[in-house]
């Protein structure tokens, strides 16, 4: 049930999106180059005032600062205390090991949390950034957190270590 928990505030933010978007007169072509349908995407089809969108887009982007905003400070805190502890730890090998998944986890939350502001802030603010690039680095922040999950935590497996480790001496590399 904690997922009902987390999914109702977001569904709060989302909706009132689609209201304000079915509204809105659209001019021309109603075609996105992106791969996937973002709110001020498509607030640049439109051919009418679209100031409640953008200001609804800011007080979006304003929580969702705020939301990631708690969660670094959290994690972070978790993880000096993290740290802390496993300093304390007599074996260096434990404490190798307790860094080796803690780095882990930084890399998949990192792979996360960097493309993310670029991609939120280029539709507000990247009228210069070249728009393939835009599209690039969108898509990767749809796609590579999710596909780095398994590569980082799976290849700390001793089991799957040994394939890879084997497939590369087949091809000999």
């Amino acid at each position: 049930m904690i997922c009902r928990g987390r999914l109702q505030p977001l569904v709060f933010l989302v909706s009132p999106v689609s209201i304000l978007t079915s509204r809105l007169p659209f001019c021309g072509h109603r075609l996105i180059s992106h791969s996937y349908c973002e709110h001020m995407a498509v607030v640049k089809l439109v051919c009418g005032n679209v100031r409640a969108n953008i200001t609804y887009g800011l007080f979006v982007a304003f929580m969702a600062f705020m939301v990631v905003g708690f969660d670094v400070l959290v994690i972070s805190v978790s993880y000096a205390m993290i740290l802390r502890t496993v300093m304390r730890l007599p074996s260096t090998e434990a404490r190798l090991k307790a860094v080796s998944t803690c780095a882990s986890h930084t890399c998949v939350t990192l792979a996360f949390y960097i493309p993310a502001p670029f991609t939120f802030r280029t539709h507000r603010f990247g009228h210069h950034i070249p728009h393939h690039l835009h599209i690039m680095v969108a898509n990767l922040y749809l796609l590579v957190p999710p596909m780095l999950n398994p590569i980082v935590y799976g290849i700390r497996t001793r089991q799957i270590q040994g394939r890879v480790i084997r497939l590369f001496q087949l091809r000999g590399i």
